[in-house]
């Protein structure tokens, strides 16, 4: 039953709690979690169908990561977080027509991103004219006609940028992409710029492919698992299933973390009887504690343990088949490491000496090892280097294209992974192009677009005059929110395709509309009947996804039928494209994806097999590498220094446990003890005393800079918390106004969220606040 706008009660900052964290993950606490919220606000029937169908072979894909599925699925193959998602999409609450009238943008800009998603599903398109402070209620015919008539008056299609989520299906990605580029642009910034982009550039160069070189099976067959700058148990918490099995089945794990995290100390499975009233599992045999942008020198380190247990024992520990058969650069690298200075790798890493060897010793134990990671490596400023650094660790001893073995970046978005697939991609190589062309008749824009960062950048400078978002949230999302927002004001016009409110519909253009869209796990009906989607995991299986409840409301469109719709809009007889085609059945998208998209020959036979089909991976099949050498690429890669200055914190940006990316579902993040606020910055105890400060105090957090520019947060509760030394951690989206834009990754042009020097200044108006207490479990 669908109801509207209901009150929305927000937490004063002032009254936040503090208890101790966790020292384990899940159990009964994340099944209650999960389910009292889905009953509460979907029902019973509608949480039956939602809940009992995710992640399954005949249901949809679940929409908060993008977990590999197992052969053999259980009942409930869904995490706490899942189920916040599907509940946060699902919902009958709904925004009703006059809810425009009596909330201007102005007031929209006023609010929270919690307040925002919390007015419910959006389900009629909405346009803000020039000059005006309200959105109002308008048909679909005329929101497509506004659209299509901007784009044509632009003075060249580079004044355009198209910006995609990871929400968006393979089906979807492909019309976008053949729209974007049938207009004229290559402008076509994503989510994964603000992510894994240095994991695919890293990758490759160094192994000829972006992607995870794993299977779901391997972590069940690995000797030693190393997890990098990740968090499985709030991030993607199915993952500690996998972890639980490796576990079982003999395996070593290493966390490597600024932050103890709960979900690697110990796990209760909820599916197991161990789980609900046992101990669990504990998951790291080892917790490497390092310094915020010291990983680069911890596996340089390691790797030259490797080399010089290979110079004791020769021909016994590195894998000297596989490395003249597959490999190039080993020479520059034992050259290279040679020389590493251990002081400086101490001093970078934050560790001690004991540490890097029990690593090194667990790493030539093993005979498989995976090394996985996520945004605490990708958003450094040495990303790429970094992430070449595992490849070349792994390389030393054969740990690619062998069972049990390999390089696992952890995509966060369900399918950004397979968007990229299927072309969202401001550098797409020329075969794409050349594909693309020939399949749709039309030359297809050359010239490399705008990513995430270099669009803001754009509009800043008056390049950019109009954006368009296929879901996400854009300035929320992106770093050096004031500099966001002003840019985006700046525009002509912004189009949101969105299911629900966020920050980016109250940051508009002069203009602005929003359309609003199915969600994945309602049912779609077409022309030809009803039509599923499909999107790609982590590991690189394509699977369907069939939406299961009935959409909130009559009127909604589909992201193919908004894409398609649009496309007939504005560049009709430009592409060959039978859009209206497209949107009746979507087959005839997926028989052309067959023919433009390398693996996916044949599509709409193999997606119709049970369970999908695995894109080709040449090093994980065949240890075969499409460099331009055909071999894997070992590296060499300076070190440099995060230098902190003396009264300075390096702080980075995370997200809690009530959060997917920048959608807040609640005030909690109980794995760290923090119940009824957002606004804290979690602090070493030894670094709080050097600093003359105390737990619980307030203070204004100011982001340290070349460019001079002021970039603070105010009034913010310090938390003593057991961080690595000289580091500090608070929320996104709030704390992404500390990062300045220029601040990027060399070579991915990543923002750089996991190295921002920071300063504690006592708050202009203090606030009584209790200091840390409660007890942990």
């Amino acid at each position: 039953m669908v109801r509207e706008n209901p009150p929305v009660k927000e937490p004063d900052e002032n009254d936040i709690e503090v208890g101790m964290p966790k020292n384990w993950a899940a159990g009964m606490p994340g099944v209650l979690h999960s389910m009292v919220p889905a009953l509460e606000h979907m029902g019973v029937e509608r949480t039956r169908k939602t809940l009992l169908s995710m992640n399954h072979k005949d249901g949809f894909d679940c929409m908060s990561c993008a977990w590999p599925d197992p052969d053999h699925r259980k009942a409930f193959e869904f995490c706490e977080n899942g189920a916040k998602a599907v509940t946060w999409e699902a919902t009958p609450v709904v925004v009703s027509s006059d809810f425009w009238a009596g909330h201007p943008v102005s007031d929209l800009l006023s609010r929270s991103e919690y307040w925002l998603g919390m007015q419910g599903r959006l389900t009629e398109p909405v346009y803000k004219p020039a000059g005006e402070d309200h959105y109002r209620p308008v048909s679909w015919d005329e929101a497509f006609s506004i659209v299509g008539n901007k784009l044509n008056s632009l003075d060249s299609p580079d004044q355009a940028a198209f910006y995609t989520s990871g929400r968006t299906s393979n089906e979807a990605a492909f019309a976008y992409q053949l729209f974007v580029r049938g207009y004229g642009t290559n402008n076509l910034p994503d989510c994964s710029n603000m992510c894994h982009e240095s994991s695919g550039w890293a990758m490759g160069q160094t192994i000829g492919i972006g992607k995870a070189t794993i299977s779901y099976d391997d972590f069940g067959k690995a000797d030693l698992i190393i997890i990098m700058g990740q968090n499985p148990g709030t991030n993607h918490p199915r993952m500690l299933t996998a972890l639980e099995e490796a576990k079982d089945n003999g395996a070593e794990i290493v966390a490597v973390n600024p932050l103890p995290e709960a979900g690697l100390k110990r796990y209760k499975n909820p599916q197991q009887v161990k789980g609900i009233i046992g101990h669990g599992t504990e998951i790291a045999d080892q917790f490497i504690q390092i310094r915020l942008g010291g990983d680069m020198a911890l596996l340089q380190a390691v790797s030259k343990r490797v080399l010089d247990a290979e110079a004791r024992n020769p021909g016994t520990v590195l894998d000297h088949a596989f490395l003249q058969e597959h490999c190039e650069g080993l020479e520059e690298l034992k050259l290279h490491l040679a020389e590493l200075d251990e002081d400086a790798v101490l001093e970078a890493t934050g560790l001690r000496v004991e540490e890097i060897d029990e690593l090194a010793a667990r790493y030539l134990k093993a005979d498989k090892v995976i090394v996985t990671w996520a945004m605490g490596l990708t958003q450094q400023k040495r990303g790429v280097a970094t992430i070449k650094e595992i490849i070349n660790l792994l390389l030393l001893r054969g740990n690619i294209g062998k069972p049990g073995a390999g390089a696992s970046p952890i995509r966060g978005h369900s399918n950004v992974q397979g968007d990229r697939t299927m072309g969202i991609w401001e550098q797409m190589p020329p075969s794409f192009l050349d594909a693309l062309g020939k399949e749709f008749d039309f030359e297809p824009p050359r010239d490399h677009g705008a990513d995430a960062v270099k669009t803001i950048q754009s509009m800043r400078e008056g390049g950019i005059k109009f954006f368009m978002a296929m879901g996400g949230n854009l300035v929320g999302a992106i770093s050096d929110s004031n500099a966001a927002e002003a840019a985006m004001h700046g525009t002509e016009m912004t189009v949101q395709v969105s299911t629900k409110l966020n920050r980016s519909h109250a940051v508009t253009g002069s203009e602005a509309l929003i359309l609003p869209t199915l969600g994945r796990s309602e049912i779609d009906r077409q022309a030809a009947g009803e039509q599923f989607v499909s999107v790609e995991d982590t590991v690189c299986a394509v699977h369907p996804s069939f939406g299961k409840v009935e959409p909130v409301a009559a009127a909604l469109l589909s992201e193919v039928a908004i894409i398609t719709r649009l496309a007939r809009a504005t560049i009709p007889g430009k592409t060959s494209a039978d859009w209206a085609g497209f949107e009746k059945n979507y087959d005839l998208i997926r028989e052309h994806i067959s023919r433009v998209v390398d693996g996916c020959e044949d599509y709409n036979t193999k997606i119709r097999q049970e369970g999908g089909f695995v894109l080709p991976n040449g090093p994980r099949d065949s240890r075969t590498f499409p460099t331009p050498t055909g071999k894997a690429v070992i590296t060499v890669n300076e070190l440099e220094h995060l230098d902190r200055p003396a009264g300075t914190l390096i702080l980075q940006t995370l997200r809690s446990h009530d959060q997917f990316n920048t959608t807040i579902y609640g005030f909690n993040d109980r794995y760290r003890g923090i119940k009824k606020g957002r606004h804290v910055i979690f602090v070493n105890p030894e670094d709080l005393a050097e600093l003359g400060l105390t737990d619980g105090q307030r203070v204004d957090v100011h982001g340290i800079s070349d460019d001079g520019a002021e970039r603070v947060l105010r009034n913010y509760r310090i938390v003593a918390y057991p961080s690595a030394k000289g580091c500090a951690a608070a929320y996104y989206p709030e704390a992404n106004v500390l990062v300045p834009l220029e601040n990027v990754a060399h070579g991915s042009n990543t923002p750089v969220s996991k190295a921002v020097i920071v300063r504690l200044d006592p708050a202009r108006e203090q606030e009584p606040v209790a200091p840390t207490t409660a007890a942990g479990e």
